[in-house]
This record gives C-alpha cells, structure tokens and sequence, in this order.
C-alpha cells in the first residue's frame, strides 16, 4: 500500500465529510465554508498531548481535525479559532486542549472533580473476546473490480481503508445507498475524492479518482458509478476506500462481501 499521511497527495487539499470546501481568498489564507455545512454528529476527540501541527498552504481547520481524529469544534476551542474557522499557512495548531480544557465527548459538568478510587485488590477474570465490528444495518457491496493491494491496520493513520488496484478510467460506484457530502480535489492524501453518508453515522469515502461524475447534494444508489478510478495523488492507477462509523475509520473488508 503506498504511504501516505492520512491520505497520500501533494494536490491542494480540502475539507472533507460534509463540507463544501471555499477556494482560498489569497494564495496565503484558507477559509472554511459556513458551519452550517459541517457535520453535526460529533465524534470523540482523541488529544494528543504535547503535540502540534503546522498549518500549510491548503490546509482547513475541518481537514486537520479529521486526519488527527480530533472534533473540528474541540480543535476550534482549544486554539481560540472562532467561525468560520480561518487559519493561515504556518499557523501552528495545538491537538489537545490548554489546561483545564475539555473535549465534545466530555459531559460531565464543569464544576465535576473526579478523583480516583482506592484502589482495591481483585481476583483476576478470564479475558473477554473482543468485540465484532459494530452492524451498519445495511448492505454493502465493492466499489470497484480489482484486486486488494493495501489493507486496513488499527490505528496505523497510514492504512485506513484497502487499496484496490485497477485500470485508468474504470468504474467507480457507490458501496450502498446514500448522499453525497463532499465531491472535490482533495483533502491531503485523497486526490479526487468523494465522500458519501449513508446514515448518521456512517460515511464511506473514494480516493485517487480521475474524475467525478456527481456533486454534493445528489442522492446515489448501491452500484451506481460515481467516478473514473485514477491516479489523482497515488503512483498507480488504484482505488483508496474507506468506511467511517461515528467519525472513526473502520476494516472495509469486515463489511464488504467476501469474493
């Protein structure tokens, strides 16, 4: 699977999910679109202490916080960015909230000190088995012939979806009923990309496209043929797909039928 950081591209990047992208005002401002646009299920945010990001040319506030797997209104609040969430190449980012601060998936009252309980010998308990993939409650079907050349990997940022290999100009369809969120040249590492939401919780996403054939807004069907498979940010011709439960990518190959 080629490498990438959240996606693989050096293309202009973009927003991503339900957001509408605003082309840049300047060649040194980047703008995002009104956050009426946004999604409105929050995800929880996963701070990363200590760390921060550079902002660069392209950049949106909505795309930095999906690729650090992050809220883009946790992100906002813990670098006093208010709507409609400009920031600037070379801006440096802070991915954790200032002291004392709190996440979207944080609900307890502010006031709220939790301190924790002694701590109490137990008898140990057998291991319990993992959980399965949670149900989507539809079906889902492949979006593109070819064969698998890049696998999903928990928590590898490079691998969040499968790669599937294929020719210049193939056909690209939709993996179950939806809407389309997104339909634009690229968030970082995406190339072409279309994202579709099939239900409030659940978002499938198709990368490296060598064009699209929908825009936002459109109702599509399982199998219809949203866009050309290309190259669009990747060294071959190939298709990089993705499905999201509440915001966190999820293994394709769990969901899609066994061939």
């Amino acid at each position: 699977m080629t490498n990438r950081s959240g996606w693989i591209t050096h293309k202009t990047v973009a927003a991503m999910a339900v957001v509408a992208l605003l082309a840049a005002c300047s060649s040194s401002v980047v703008r995002e679109t009104s956050p009426s646009s946004y999604p409105s299920q929050r995800i929880v945010s996963k701070p990363k202490y200590g760390a921060t990001v550079r902002v660069q040319r392209g950049d949106t506030l909505f795309g930095v916080a999906f690729r650090n797997d992050i809220d883009y209104r946790d992100l906002a609040a813990w670098n006093n960015i208010s709507s409609p969430y400009t920031i600037y190449p070379g801006q440096s980012l802070r991915l954790y909230p200032p002291s004392g601060g709190r996440t979207a998936g944080d609900t307890r009252p502010a006031t709220t000190v939790v301190r924790p309980a002694p701590a109490v010998p137990k008898p140990p308990v057998a291991a319990k088995p993992a959980p399965g993939p949670a149900s989507s409650g539809f079906n889902w079907r492949w979006p593109a012939e070819g064969v698998v050349i890049g696998r999903f990997t928990s928590g590898d940022a490079t691998k969040q979806g499968v790669d599937i290999a294929g020719a210049n100009g193939q056909a690209v369809r939709a993996a179950s009923d939806g809407v389309v969120v997104y339909s634009g040249g690229g968030l970082v590492g995406y190339g072409e990309l279309i994202i579709i939401k099939h239900s409030e919780s659940w978002l499938s996403a198709y990368g490296h496209n060598r064009k699209r054939l929908v825009n936002e807004g459109q109702n599509v069907k399982a199998g219809q043929q949203i866009a050309e498979m290309g190259r669009s940010g990747a060294s071959r011709d190939m298709l990089h797909f993705e499905i999201r439960y509440n915001g966190k990518p999820v293994d394709p190959l769990q969901y899609l039928p066994k061939r």
